[in-house]
């Protein structure tokens, strides 16, 4: 009996450390994805895209589009992340910190060499954006017309009714949103925390942060567009970058974390 219960305490121990750490390592992983993707995001292309099409049209649908485009990003980037897992760790470590580091000097060198009024020029470019597929909308829409007579009116019916559940306004929020996103700075960072961080941990905090994110620009709109300073978040988003990739010289690549 004192055989059996002395192999079993050291079992529970090991458990017990085993949970602690991946807790760590959830919770690490949460908190670096939301810090750089709020640094990466406030300010950016798709933050004005949520804010202009909000001011147009309703609240809700560009927000459902545009967190349904970031969140299958978030989780798209934590694949492509995760996939370079089967590269040693040591490697994939280094070269993340590495690159943390690069795009962390490039930040700081955009944000001070920026004027403070910045952003202006890149809101005016998705304001004629977003102009254009409203354009582009309203003439399918006359060709289109209010439905095609011969087809009947049951054909009319139920497009009515599959309009209601994606809109057109959905799918240009969706469309605009994911394109904006596909190549972007978050993007390439989501793909660098996954191939060093606990995936789940970067996709709930990478998502959390899209949320906010989306959610200040469609809230807040044109105001908070025009009073936010695109320098400042640069700035201070270089810094973050750094903070990480200077972290990494006092944690081991073997920590789990």
């Amino acid at each position: 009996l004192q055989k059996g219960s002395s192999l079993v305490a050291p079992v529970h121990v090991i458990s017990e450390e085993s949970a602690d750490k991946t807790n760590l390592g959830f919770i690490h992983a949460f908190v670096a994805a939301i810090s750089v993707i709020i640094v990466s995001e406030l300010g950016d292309k798709t933050f004005f895209i949520a804010a202009i099409m909000a001011m147009r049209y309703n609240r809700l649908t560009v927000l459902a589009g545009a967190m349904l485009a970031l969140g299958l990003m978030t989780c798209l980037s934590v694949l492509f992340g995760y996939a370079t897992t089967v590269i040693p760790r040591v490697y994939t470590y280094y070269v993340s910190t590495a690159l943390f580091a690069i795009f962390g000097i490039r930040m700081l060198r955009e944000g001070l060499k920026m004027s403070p009024d910045e952003g202006q020029e890149e809101l005016e470019e998705v304001q004629a954006e977003i102009k254009k597929k409203d354009e582009e909308l309203q003439r399918t829409k006359l060709l289109n017309g209010p439905g095609d007579v011969e087809s009947g009116p049951g054909t009319t019916v139920s497009q009515k009714k599959w309009l209601h559940f994606i809109s057109p306004i959905f799918v240009q929020a969706f469309t605009l949103t994911f394109l904006a996103e596909w190549g972007d700075r978050s993007q390439l960072t989501t793909i660098v925390l996954a191939a060093r961080e606990d995936p789940y941990g970067v996709a709930v905090g990478g998502t959390v942060g899209h949320c906010l994110c989306t959610g200040l620009a469609v809230i807040g709109g044109r105001m908070i567009a025009q009073k936010i300073s695109v320098r400042t978040v640069t700035i201070i988003g270089g810094i973050v970058f750094l903070a990480f990739a200077f972290s990494a010289l006092f944690i081991s690549p073997d920590s789990g974390f």
